[in-house]
């Protein structure tokens, strides 16, 4: 697997509060519009997670485009303007190292979409409310020994 499912242990407490931090973080500095970069004055971007390294030092920002579609130009601004991000970030948390931000785009929301098309569709809608039926062939009851 790759991506967001790949990480083989579960993080620890204070990697989940720093990357939630960072997420919080970035988004004040995305909603400012400190950036001078056209293609993300008022970019409709969701920040759904921040996925922070063991030593804090690395952090992956899961984005998407706000209301779907396609945010290959949004992903290509982030990582254009990565470095004043982390150095605008560097101010506002207090870390003793800034991470380096690297930015990738969240499929979840997607996935989950696709699910729910699925689990919608009267097919598969007529299976589940069935529920499991019984095989009884299978599970003969053993005769006297």
């Amino acid at each position: 697997m790759t991506g967001r499912d790949a990480a083989p242990t579960e993080p620890s407490q204070r990697r989940l509060r720093v990357g939630e931090e960072i997420r919080r973080t970035l988004a004040r500095i995305l909603e400012r519009g400190t950036l001078h970069d056209p293609a993300l004055y008022d970019a409709p971007v969701t920040i759904s997670e921040v996925t922070v390294s063991p030593d804090l030092r690395n952090a992956t920002v899961w984005i998407t485009r706000l209301g779907g579609g396609d945010a290959t130009e949004l992903l290509a601004a982030l990582k254009r303007n990565a470095g004043r991000l982390g150095g605008l970030l560097a101010r506002d948390i207090k870390l003793k190292y800034a991470p380096r931000l690297q930015f990738a785009r969240d499929s979840a929301f997607d996935t989950s979409s696709r699910i729910d098309a699925l689990l919608r569709n009267p097919v598969v809608r007529h299976d589940i409310e069935a529920g499991p039926t019984e095989d009884t062939d299978s599970e003969e009851p053993d005769g006297p020994a």
